[in-house]
């Protein structure tokens, strides 16, 4: 699977290089940005790891007039994959059951990241190229992982988590929650101040809900990443004509 647009160039990790890559540029957006950590954090080679990277397929974006750098991530779980590793990433966090009965083809999406110098650009757009092909290939019908906020005091989110929570919550059928709850619903919708909800919310996040993504029920605080975390739900089956042109679109942007 390889895609190239411009100085772009998106691919799966291929060896123990390709993934160290992947955690070194990890590290520094998770640990060293975000000040995450985690047992298995490899601080004296500037590495974040755990214990799922084996598993997972690495999508990896390329930057060819660097000499093919890797300036942004993606990892991607499929259903025989998480078998294999005993469990989801995010099963620690949210109770996937609903998901796992439908019966459907799953793919989990974490450790999503793009290097400084890169945000605010194409950059993102281009791993969703990969991810959108990726997802083609091996017929996957349902797309779910964490996204994250940043930090964990739950008062600066309260806008922005209730937001979610009243006008994008997944679908009974497929409602992921949270093991450790934290409610979203934290203000009444119509006291919502939906422009400074949406500002607050991450880009990543954002993307997903222009792409009929949904959360799941109830946050989960991360104090080990720093982060507030949302279980984020795509349905491909679901998506609009609109949307599945906007998924297309920004997939070969």
């Amino acid at each position: 699977m390889v895609a190239k647009v411009d100085s772009f160039r998106t691919r799966l990790a291929r060896d123990d290089a390709d993934l160290k890559a992947a955690q070194r540029l990890r590290y520094e957006v998770f640990v060293e940005e975000l000040g995450g950590d985690g047992p298995l954090v490899d601080h004296e080679n500037r590495l974040e790891r755990d214990r799922f990277d084996p598993f997972f397929d690495h999508l990896l974006l390329l930057d060819e007039n660097r000499d093919g750098v890797v300036v942004g991530v993606y990892r991607l779980l499929r259903a025989d994959q998480a078998k294999a590793a005993g469990q989801f990433y995010s099963e620690d966090e949210y109770d996937l059951e609903p998901l796992v009965r439908s019966g459907r083809k799953l793919l989990e999406l974490g450790r999503s990241c793009v290097a400084p110098d890169y945000r605010g650009g194409t950059g993102l757009f281009h791993l969703w190229q990969g991810l959108a092909d990726y997802v083609l290939t091996h017929e996957i019908e349902i797309l779910f992982g964490t996204a994250s906020f940043h930090g964990t005091d739950i008062a600066p989110l309260a806008q922005s988590l209730s937001l979610l929570h009243h006008r994008h919550l997944v679908p009974e059928e497929l409602r992921v929650r949270a093991r450790t709850y934290q409610s979203m619903d934290l203000i009444p919708e119509a006291d919502i101040d939906r422009r400074a909800a949406m500002l607050n919310i991450p880009p990543l996040i954002k993307a997903y809900l222009r792409l009929g993504g949904c959360v799941g029920d109830g946050a989960f605080v991360d104090h080990d990443f720093n982060t507030t975390d949302v279980c984020l739900v795509m349905d491909t089956a679901r998506m609009t004509d609109r949307q599945r042109q906007l998924y297309v679109k920004e997939g070969k942007a």
